[in-house]
């Protein structure tokens, strides 16, 4: 692990490559898994906030059941996470029409309806963080559904931590993000030394 301010990092977000493919993968991480997205306490009121102007992107299903159950619910861990339909989709979950998913709440953010952009965990993802005593515990999640993603990263060259720098910046900040590109260049020179 590397110590970065108040977080843990593991050494696969540095070595590890992804670059997601969602034309191959369809979005299955949105409709597979065991709970729903996990959330941060602070963003069921940004949700709730945001809900009316995220609903006309919504299917109708999701919104009779949010109007039911509400969006968001806890997992057998007890934690915080968005609530699933019955076949295990993300309740903000959409499909395109060739059957890729699309985030309800991302797709109203990119059309300029609302600021929130999507869970930090999706936009995180294939990191997890979460709390390990005072630290923040970063782990990359490795997963079959991202094969494609690990592929294109390999053929790119590309390590996690800078496919994800706009949600490692929003997660922990850009001078947190500086250090960690510091951290990881002197790790990559350290490799060939």
């Amino acid at each position: 692990m590397i110590i970065v301010d108040d977080a843990l990092i593991s050494e696969d977000i540095l070595e590890k490559k992804f670059v997601c493919q969602l034309d191959k993968c369809k979005g299955a991480c949105c409709v597979q898994g065991d709970a729903g997205a996990p959330l941060m306490h602070s963003e069921i009121k940004e949700i709730k906030d945001r809900l009316d102007q995220v609903k006309p992107y919504m299917m109708e299903e999701s919104i009779n059941k949010i109007t039911k159950d509400d969006f968001w619910t806890r997992d057998r861990d007890g934690d915080l996470v968005t609530e699933c339909m019955n076949d295990g989709a993300c309740v903000f979950v959409n499909y395109r029409t060739d059957g890729t998913t699309e985030c309800s709440i991302e797709r109203a953010y990119m059309d300029g309806k609302i600021d929130y952009k999507k869970p930090v965990s999706c936009h995180l993802y294939p990191i997890r963080a979460n709390k390990f005593g005072s630290y923040i515990a970063m782990n990359y999640h490795h997963w079959d559904i991202c094969r494609d993603a690990c592929i294109a990263g390999e053929d790119f060259k590309v390590p996690v931590y800078q496919f994800l720098k706009e949600a490692l910046t929003r997660k922990m900040g850009a001078i947190w993000y500086e250090k960690l590109e510091e951290i990881a260049r002197d790790w990559e020179n350290e490799k060939k030394a």
